[in-house]
């Protein structure tokens, strides 16, 4: 048997990508359903609130707002509303801006952090930034009060809350 060689020759750029490229406009269309606890604690938000369910069984007081919990695994019973204050349990000083860009030494940092809710039970809260604050002065266990935006702004996402300040 005979092998025979076969002359071989580059792919030209329009070759290469009929070969390897598939184009097309993806239709992307997609739907997200808050549900009845989450739509119920942006709503809250929405009204100034800060919206929490309740565990009658063991008693605790859970932030945000869920449909069971996760210790009795029952239905929770019901909403309250919780204070808008409470204290930082963790805190991060950021060098970089939200897109990884560097911020320039002038530029003030973002403060992300853990803020256990006061009304809410112990390890209860949310995560936001801090604002109003020397960074230098951030302390773990600083007390924080929410800085709401106006009525007429607010939307029904945590973003009604601009950010937490000392108090």
């Amino acid at each position: 048997m005979k092998i025979e060689k076969v002359p071989m020759k580059g792919l030209t750029s329009e070759e290469y990508e009929k070969a390897l490229k598939i184009s097309w406009k993806p239709k992307l269309q997609y739907a997200w359903d808050n549900g009845i606890a989450i739509g119920k604690y942006l709503q809250g938000l929405k009204e100034g609130k800060l919206l929490a369910s309740c565990c009658n069984r063991c008693g605790r007081i859970m932030l945000p707002v869920r449909s069971f919990c996760e210790l009795c695994w029952r239905p929770t019973d019901g909403e309250i509303a919780v204070n808008d204050t409470g204290v930082v349990n963790t805190f991060a000083i950021c060098h970089v801006n939200w897109d990884a860009s560097r911020l320039k030494p002038d530029e003030p940092r973002h403060i992300p952090a853990v803020i256990e809710i006061d009304g809410a039970s112990k390890g209860q809260g949310i995560m936001h930034v801090l604002g109003n604050v020397d960074p230098a002065k951030v302390k773990i266990g600083m007390k924080v009060k929410a800085v709401w935006k106006p009525v007429a702004e607010r939307v029904g996402s945590i973003d009604d809350i601009r950010f937490f300040e000392p108090y």
